[in-house]
């Protein structure tokens, strides 16, 4: 059963008491034992952090990785504001591992990124439709017509996209402004877009700090969040990688144990209040679920293709087809051991 933070800290207790145990045993990667020499595969790792990605500011803070690695491995982090701009970040090989939305990775891969998708990080209900009590807007059939703003190519968009298609509104009848996430959520409160189709934390702000209603909510059509890679960075840098989905496990299982202080931690590198980012981990971010992507994830993402294709994101069905094939790389999240770093 999936369960929200709060619902699955007193189940990690257990849990971290396990890891506890075991921290001595294996504690480094087997990639890092050797003669005492460095034995990594390489001298940087290049990570993002996102607010919507709450296991990246507890393994940014931590430092578990560079403990892990030492003084081996330069480590650098990037903050992404979005599926879009990590998606970027992969593609320019700016960064090796991204925090993206499900179909955002899917959205990548069929359009030529060489990425995979290693980590399943949480099942965010992290998009809605909103706007202002004054608007007029009460369902998704009243957007004909309406300006609405969002972010191509991440979560809120395929979220928007799903929810015009089950009204039988065709995206042409609505005119879609595409605005970076908080930029969207300023326009909406400004009252220059009669609608936005949100992304949390900053939906969640401007519910609490300015009124705005959720007037159409679907959690089935939020995709999960995906913890992406470069394929070059997987082939030559196997060992890194699983140093970083390792410390997504341990991040995993210490926000579970932790949930006030992770909502603590999200809310002061977010800049929010702490009621919205209580509001965003305990009631809305599923996070106690199976980290290997496989077929829950699929299935999301198999409703999500045909809609990207008809609406041109994708150039094919063949191409959604194939990328929906290759996407997913489990060798790491099936082999992932928390005990191995910090």
């Amino acid at each position: 059963m999936k369960k929200t933070l709060l619902a699955a800290a007193a189940a990690a207790a257990t849990l971290a008491l396990a890891l506890s145990g075991c921290a001595g045993e294996n504690a480094t990667p087997p990639a890092a034992e050797g003669d005492g020499d460095s034995s990594w595969s390489g001298t940087t790792l290049n990570l993002d952090f996102a607010t919507y990605n709450p296991l990246s500011l507890i393994i940014k803070e931590q430092g578990w990785i560079e403990d892990t690695l030492g003084d081996d491995v330069t480590v650098t982090w990037t903050q992404s504001l979005g599926s879009n701009k990590a998606n970027e970040g992969l593609r320019a090989g700016a960064i090796d591992v991204g925090s993206t939305a499900g179909s955002a990775a899917l959205l990548a891969r069929a359009n030529g990124s060489p990425i995979h998708t290693i980590d399943i990080y949480t099942q965010p209900e992290w998009s809605a439709l909103a706007t202002r009590p004054d608007s007029g807007i009460d369902s998704v059939e009243d957007l004909r017509g309406k300006t609405v703003a969002v972010t191509v190519g991440t979560d809120p968009y395929f979220f928007l996209l799903q929810a015009l298609d089950e009204a039988g509104v065709d995206p042409s009848e609505v005119n879609i402004q595409n605005l970076q996430h908080a930029d969207g959520g300023a326009a909406l409160v400004a009252g220059t877009v009669d609608a936005w189709s949100g992304l949390d934390p900053m939906m969640a702000a401007h519910e609490l700090n300015d009124g705005i209603e959720l007037f159409y909510r679907n959690v089935d059509f939020n995709t999960y969040g995906f913890l992406n890679a470069t394929e070059d960075f997987i082939t030559n840098h196997a060992d890194l990688a699983q140093v970083v989905v390792d410390a997504y496990e341990k991040a995993r299982a210490w926000a579970l144990e932790n949930p006030e202080e992770t909502s603590a931690l999200l809310a002061e590198v977010a800049g929010i209040d702490q009621a919205v980012a209580d509001k965003v981990l305990l009631e809305r971010t599923v996070i106690d679920l199976d980290n290997v992507p496989g077929a829950k994830q699929l299935a999301v993402l198999k409703v999500v293709a045909p809609i990207q294709v008809a609406n041109g994101d994708i150039a094919s069905q063949d191409a959604a087809d194939d990328a929906l094939d290759t996407l997913f790389d489990t060798t790491f999240a099936e082999a992932a051991d928390p005990s191995r770093v910090g």
